[in-house]
């Protein structure tokens, strides 16, 4: 570069300097005013809050001349992931009311199309000791007191128009060390058809019921949503349909009735941690509060039957529980002895796998109302003409359940071709696992998938 080039690229420098130095300086230019006002969102500046509901204006007069409480599911009426004495109640009915609330997706509402799972694990992770159900309630019952039970008549149901069945990469589960990759699938409900395909070709009938139904625990305090207990809560037990009852003991005055983990169907088993997971544009229920007639522990009227349960983290455990339940209810039904009502649930009780991801297993027992039936009591070992079947034996029940279940994973990827977090999926909302001959020496789970959800591809 010679020295005159060089002179003529400094003044040219020291020209943009200046000229950069002016534009500075100049104030920048403002944006015309907007005649509107702010947009306001929730939880943020400016937004206008508007006070407490008034319990009032949630009764309404029905044709019929009665009256139904409408509960609608908001941050207000709804809590994340877990169960407190303390919660005031978001409305107080009497025995006799009827009740038509909403319900939400898990962790208030974010679980929808569009989450991703690691979103949906963030969300565990991010807050430990809760669980994932946003649960609307309490409702306080104006009659309850401790000693009473408590009975939830589900009058109607009606899903969203869309689920999710996910499992959490290494996380929870029946088997996260196996998967420690995770999946979320979101589904279509054709709410016409009351079915949902889950894979092409696969169909399941949809069966809505809530997972988590439940009152206040005795003991003060916080506590996570996961575990079911004496108080009813996350039983997931599938039988538990509109037309059905739950009765439950009361622990605490007004019981404190709370519901969500809403479902569309289920698995006996829920292998992969969750079912149709869904929310409820409405669950109709009613609740009746019962006097001198005291249960220890919940039962489940259908039309046919009664349902007896056992919970606990151990499924050898949950079974004496559910034996020494359907044993009392036998005995009380039949009015013969505990030896008698032993052997009789052996021939005419059917016992199934709930769940077992709650933190506590479940067992549950359909037992008949009319003395003469007997429930389904069938238990193949081997595939039928309406079912693909694993079976296990093991002295301890927690094995031969992951060694039935891991048998029809196994089945599914290697006969129906069907990639392995799918299986994990579709087992978790079709399969339906059995408890068979129970002894000291051998306890028998026996699988089942049902043929018919295989369909033509579409």
């Amino acid at each position: 570069m010679t020295l005159a080039s060089t002179r003529l690229a400094l003044g040219a420098a020291i020209a943009a300097l200046v000229a950069s130095a002016a534009f500075a300086q100049t104030p920048p230019a403002q944006a015309p005013a907007s005649p509107y006002a702010p947009t306001a969102t929730i939880g943020g500046n400016g937004y206008p809050g508007t006070g407490p509901a008034d319990p009032a204006l949630r009764s309404v007069a029905l044709p019929s001349g009665k009256k139904l409480w409408v509960l609608p599911a908001t941050l207000e009426t709804t809590q994340w992931g877990w169960f407190d004495n303390a919660q005031p109640p978001v409305l107080r009915v009497k025995s006799g009311d009827t009740i038509a609330l909403e319900t939400m997706m898990h962790s208030h509402n974010q679980v929808i199309p569009g989450a991703t799972i690691e979103q949906i694990k963030k969300l565990r992770t991010d807050f430990p000791g809760r669980g994932p159900h946003t649960l609307t309630g309490p409702i306080y019952i104006e009659e309850a007191q401790p000693g009473d039970v408590l009975k939830v008549t589900l009058n109607k149901i009606v899903p969203r128009a869309y689920a999710s069945n996910f499992n959490v990469p290494g996380m929870f589960a029946q088997f996260p060390n196996i998967y420690q990759d995770g999946q979320v699938k979101y589904l279509y409900l054709d709410l016409d058809k009351m079915q949902t395909e889950f894979l092409p070709g696969v169909i399941l009938p949809l069966k809505p019921f809530p997972g988590t139904l439940g009152v206040a625990r005795k003991e003060p305090g916080r506590y996570s949503s996961v575990p079911p207990g004496e108080f009813a809560g996350n039983m997931d037990i599938r039988d538990f349909v509109a037309g059905t009852s739950l009765y439950v003991p009361v622990w605490v005055p007004g019981a404190l009735l709370w519901t969500g983990d809403s479902h569309a169907g289920q698995g006996n088993g829920e292998v992969n941690l969750t079912a149709i997971e869904t929310a409820y544009k409405e669950l109709n229920l009613t609740v009746e509060v019962i006097k001198g007639k005291p249960l220890d522990f919940p039962r489940i009227e259908t039309a046919k039957s009664w349902i007896t349960m056992g919970f606990d983290q151990d499924l050898n455990k949950a079974w004496d529980q559910a034996k020494a339940q359907t044993i009392k209810l036998l005995s009380e039904q039949r009015n013969v002895g505990a030896e008698q009502a032993e052997k009789l649930m052996a021939t005419v009780s059917d016992c199934r796998v709930s769940q077992v991801v709650n933190v506590k297993k479940g067992i549950h027992c359909l037992n008949p109302k009319n003395a003469r039936d007997k429930e389904d009591m069938e238990r193949p070992t081997k595939e039928t003409a309406k079912y693909y079947v694993s079976h296990a034996k093991d002295a301890d029940l927690n094995k031969a359940m992951n060694d039935a279940s891991m048998g029809m994973l196994k089945f599914l990827e290697a006969e129906k071709k069907i990639a392995r977090l799918d299986a994990y999926g579709l087992a978790s909302v079709a399969m339906d696992c059995r408890v068979g001959a129970i002894s000291a020496a051998e306890k028998n789970v026996h699988c089942l998938m049902p043929k018919s959800i295989w369909v033509a591809k579409r």
